[in-house]
């Protein structure tokens, strides 16, 4: 499946409808890494090993850079960060899969050059567990 037709919504705590960020270009991988623990006892004959917590990483999703509106993503983002606001995010898939998060933004502009894109950078500190919904 092509990423092609992902949208990334996000809403305030309290919230009823996400709003769709426009523009998006490039979304992370996702999902949660256990860390892998040892747990041998004196009579196995190899290391034993079990699933312990897991480790979100940040995400990190990339945006067409736009700044010539009050409701641009670039500039909505960039007020959650400054305010230190954790907001809910919604991913959705071309099939419909959603992922669902809180998190805390960080937005950065990305350089450029000549008939270089500016794009700027969404990172994502996730602040809860993920809630995956497969499509019906």
């Amino acid at each position: 499946m092509l990423a092609n037709g992902t949208k990334l919504g996000f809403k305030e705590n309290g919230g009823t409808t996400y709003t769709d960020l426009p523009g998006l270009k490039e979304i992370p991988d996702m999902g949660v890494e256990p860390e892998k623990v040892e747990n041998t006892v004196l009579t196995d004959k190899n290391k034993i090993y079990e699933n312990g917590i897991g480790d979100l990483p940040d995400v990190v999703y990339k945006f067409k850079y736009d700044n010539t509106s009050a409701d641009s993503p670039y500039r909505v983002m960039r007020k959650a960060q400054e305010s230190g606001k954790i907001l809910s995010f919604q991913e959705t898939l071309k099939d419909k899969t959603t992922t669902v998060f809180d998190a805390q933004p960080a937005v950065k502009r990305t350089g450029g050059g000549v008939n270089g894109v500016i794009e700027f950078e969404l990172t994502l500190t996730i602040c809860s567990d993920l809630t995956v919904t497969d499509p019906a």
